[in-house]
């Protein structure tokens, strides 16, 4: 019966210490503001430029994966194709095993489409609707069943073809930028997660300095190195959670500054693309991850500077 009274007088005693070492470094952060604000600051700094660029690599992988849903070939006939030889010719293409849609466009329809953009209306209206139905040539919207390459390579062989437009290319390229872009993020990460580390890390030997006599004393009295470091993890957990929050708000407000001229730049190409910030979840995991990488900068340097001020043994 005692020994559990005396466990549990232990735990309670562990989790005391726990509540007022987080209470009292959040204190410590408070009574400096200025020298703690500097410190969040460049912590949040390195944080938000690596974040920044994921979240701009994420919008661009989203708009790849756009552009790579859209897997259609155009096939421009020739001017003197008329209206019954490309139907025939869309007829022919649609039973074909390596084709899974074909859509025909008519110099009608595509001047249409043309009119529907402002820009183009006045210009249509000046030339004259005829004139410009008439430069127009037939277009053939061919989706590809299985490979694309092949079937872009043999319908440039058709002889109603003028000219044969498929994107493989530019697409092909666009995935090798992201794969680079993705790479040049985890350095990134890496090179400026580390300068918070050794910013947290130089900010709590400060500190440790300024205490080295208390931690002296807590050392003579028997206190373990996990009861002086604790206050020193919370610290460094403190400025982490606070420059990942510093973090979040500036990247949040550049979202904010963005995303309604992307929007309209975006409507001005007829398209719906908009510039997605970070999700719920990702924000909490870069809290935490924030908060975890003070924590792990605040230990080093304490666990490195505990053991310099340990008490020789005689």
């Amino acid at each position: 019966m005692n020994d559990r009274a005396t466990h549990s007088s232990r735990f309670g005693a562990w989790l005391d210490h726990h509540g007022y070492s987080i209470v009292a470094s959040l204190g410590r952060l408070l009574r400096k503001p200025w020298a703690t604000l500097l410190t969040i600051g460049v912590m949040a700094v390195a944080l938000a430029l690596p974040l920044g660029l994921w979240v701009v690599l994420g919008n661009m992988a989203r708009l790849g994966g756009e552009v790579r849903e859209s897997r259609e070939i155009a096939v421009f006939l020739k001017q003197d194709v008329g209206a019954a030889p490309a139907r025939a010719l869309a007829d022919a293409l649609r039973a074909r095993g390596d084709v899974a849609h074909v859509e025909l466009v008519t110099p009608a329809q595509a001047l249409e489409q043309l009119r529907a953009r402002p820009d183009l209306a006045e210009a249509i209206d000046a030339l004259g609707a005829d004139a410009a139905q008439a430069a127009l040539p037939s277009v053939l919207r061919v989706t590809p069943r299985g490979d694309e390459l092949l079937l872009a390579d043999s319908l440039k062989t058709l002889p109603e073809a003028e000219r044969v437009q498929h994107d493989a290319v530019w697409r092909k390229r666009l995935d090798a930028w992201l794969r680079f872009g993705g790479r040049a993020v985890l350095v990134l990460a890496a090179l400026l997660g580390l300068g918070a580390l050794l910013v947290v890390g130089n900010t709590v030997r400060l500190d440790i300095q300024s205490r080295r006599e208390e931690i002296g004393v807590l050392q003579l009295l028997g206190a373990s190195d996990g009861f002086v470091r604790r206050p020193f993890l919370y610290l460094g957990a403190w400025y982490g959670l606070a420059a990942g929050a510093l973090a979040l708000a500036v990247l949040t407000a550049a979202w904010l500054a963005l995303r309604q001229p992307l929007a309209d730049l975006s409507a001005e190409y007829g398209s719906s693309f908009a510039l997605r910030g970070l999700d719920p979840l990702p924000a909490a995991c870069v809290l935490v991850g924030a908060g975890l990488l003070g924590w792990l900068g605040a230990g080093l340097v304490t666990g490195h500077y505990l053991r310099q001020t340990r008490p020789t043994e005689t």
